[in-house]
């Protein structure tokens, strides 16, 4: 099993349009993308590019009382990076491989905000860090 590109960095906030701010207006950011609802995972997201080709941050705020990122921020009131995800070229390949090591998924396999698959891994199994998997995107 080997792990492709770093996709994103998650990084979990309490106001969207403060982070989207921050990310223009300090740090430069000239594409960042609109947000998007998705109730599925109880999240508003954006995603901004960086210049290095590729990697994104998502930006995530809770969407409704059951979002996941809610006991996140509480233990962050600011926000904070949240999971790094990896892209790998097919997920149920990477699903097996990381249960076969021992590793304990978050929940099912999902459609994530590009549109792939996706699942979690805890972060006690991965050296602290949540770790989102998401089968690589066709990039054109």
């Amino acid at each position: 099993m080997k792990l492709g590109r770093l996709n994103h960095v998650g990084v979990a906030t309490p106001d969207l349009s403060a982070a989207i701010a921050f990310h223009r207006d300090v740090l430069g950011a000239t594409r960042i993308s609109q947000p998007v609802e998705m109730p599925e995972q109880g999240v508003r997201l954006c995603f901004v590019d960086t210049p290095n080709g590729g990697t994104q941050i998502e930006l995530i705020e809770p969407l409704g009382d059951n979002s996941p990122i809610h006991g996140f921020l509480a233990r962050n009131p600011a926000g904070g990076q949240h999971h790094l995800c990896y892209e790998v070229p097919d997920i149920g390949a990477a699903r097996e491989w990381f249960q076969g090591q021992g590793k304990r998924i978050l929940g099912p396999t999902r459609i994530g905000a590009h549109g792939t698959p996706i699942f979690f891994l805890h972060p006690r199994d991965m050296g602290g860090i949540l770790t989102e998997i998401m089968e690589s995107p066709v990039h054109a």
